[in-house]
């Protein structure tokens, strides 16, 4: 019987899982995605500048967020004070990609 074992740890961006069976290894890369966030801003007619002021967020961050980079917490708390709304409105965890190395 074959197992799988999966290691997690505190992601980084483009860090990966990594799970091994047997002598095979495949890790999986888990990114942050904010195309909710985008989308929210959409239907609330928002652009990026209203969401800077609203949330008395630094330009800095907003370009952050822009290009799918991490931000604190403390940020995302921010958001979604400002927009009512859940953390997993503005935002979600996505596979970026599958690595296989078989030896």
């Amino acid at each position: 019987m074959l197992y799988w074992y999966v290691t997690v740890e505190l992601l980084e961006r483009d860090t990966p899982l990594t799970e091994t069976k047997g002598d095979n290894q495949r890790s999986i890369y888990m990114v942050i995605s904010y195309k909710k966030l985008w989308k929210l801003l959409i239907d609330k007619d928002m652009k990026k500048q209203d969401l800077r002021e609203a949330a008395k967020l630094s330009s800095s961050t907003v370009a952050k967020l822009t290009h799918g980079e991490n931000v604190s917490t403390a940020v995302l708390i921010k958001i979604c004070a400002a927009l009512q709304c859940d953390i997993a409105d503005i935002m979600e965890v996505v596979p970026g990609g599958i690595h296989s190395s078989e030896e």
